[in-house]
């Protein structure tokens, strides 16, 4: 390489990172629109599942799409109702948990002034306000009431992908019939992502209705709300079932005492154990294709871009840009640096054999 092409390649870097930048601010700027369509095209994605199941079975597609596209409405009017019914009762309910939750403040200062500490009311409300806490429960519950509110625009996109998607794969094939590579990358992206939001989806359902039923069998209240948040939140890799926990439990504390923290605790550990630390490994470990980290700071960024649904998109997105990264030899090497270290070797391995096979 010349002395005068190290420069020129610097700025190639220079204009590809300034580039990238914009991007994402771009990105940011339009988060308002691109939510409800990212949210509408997750839902497709996990709705193509069944729609190919179905087709497997032998159904015309017109068949198959007429009774995936019932199943999107009817499950969206049904999420929509049980979701708004619980917010607003809950809502209603607020100043009686605040009452409860100064209630319970008052006993606890009152029992460890009997250790010994002396703590009055007015300093502890200056660390923690009983009514914040309460009306942060509220603030989540609002966020996503928000997002339900874009449920028609959400589920009127969402048919329409549905529609598209029964010709998308032909429409791939005939527009990269010159060049393999970008037709075997779409294929690739759309099969990962089918797999991954296929077991996901399975896996959070399971969680969400462990979650009501066990909340239900304690006697919390809005155990399917509690239940639905846990479903949603479940996509959020790492911190999504602690967040999820918090309001159910914090809850179960305020109606039930202490009992009812305990219970609905142990209920929270295990569902999240069995499905989080047992199955999802199992059924999720090679599928991914993600380093923990990875998938840790992609939640972050993701979030920071998207808001709150960014974090529940952020390992689809981050698949997306792994493959699209994967696709082109010059930038093949930060996909691979975004693999698990156990994958890498085994794709060292294997290459080893084809080279000592030939």
């Amino acid at each position: 390489m010349s002395v005068t092409e190290k420069p020129l390649k610097g700025i190639g870097y220079l204009v590809n990172a300034a580039a990238l930048v914009i991007v994402i601010a771009g990105i940011k700027a339009a988060a308002s629109l691109l939510v409800p369509i990212l949210l509408s095209a997750f839902v497709a994605v996990a709705a193509t599942v069944p729609l190919r199941w179905l087709r497997r079975k032998g159904a015309p597609a017109w068949l198959a799409s007429l009774l995936t596209i019932f199943t999107v409405i009817v499950s969206a009017v049904l999420l929509v109702n049980m979701v708004g019914v619980s917010i607003r009762d809950f809502s209603a309910a607020l100043p009686q948990y605040t009452t409860n939750l100064q209630n319970l403040l008052g006993s606890v200062l009152a029992w460890l002034n009997s250790l010994g500490m002396d703590l009055s009311p007015d300093l502890v409300k200056d660390y923690f306000d009983p009514g914040k806490a309460v009306g942060l429960f509220s603030s989540l519950l609002t966020g996503l009431g928000n997002t339900l509110t874009d449920s028609a625009f959400i589920a009127m996109t969402t048919v329409f992908m549905l529609l598209e998607s029964v010709d998308l794969p032909q429409k791939i094939k005939v527009a990269f019939a010159s060049n393999q590579r970008p037709q075997e990358a779409a294929t690739e992206l759309m099969e990962s992502l089918n797999n991954y939001l296929a077991m996901k989806t399975l896996l959070s359902l399971l969680t969400g209705v462990c979650v009501a039923i066990w909340l239900a069998i304690v006697g919390v209240d809005y155990a399917i709300l509690w239940g639905v948040l846990a479903f949603a939140l479940n996509y959020v890799p790492n911190i999504g079932s602690i967040i999820a926990a918090v309001p159910a439990v914090m809850l179960a504390l305020l109606q039930l005492g202490l009992s009812g923290l305990i219970f609905s605790s142990i209920g929270f550990l295990v569902v999240n154990l069995v499905v989080g630390s047992v199955l999802e490994p199992r059924l999720m470990g090679r599928s991914l294709g993600l380093s923990t980290l990875i998938v840790f700071i992609s939640l972050v960024f993701w979030g920071w871009v998207l808001g709150p649904v960014g974090m529940l998109l952020s390992v689809p997105l981050t698949m997306i840009a792994k493959i699209i990264l994967e696709s082109h030899e010059e930038t093949r090497w930060a996909a691979i640096l975004m693999e698990p270290v156990r994958q890498v070797r085994q794709e060292a391995v294997e290459k080893e054999k084809d080279g000592g096979d030939n």
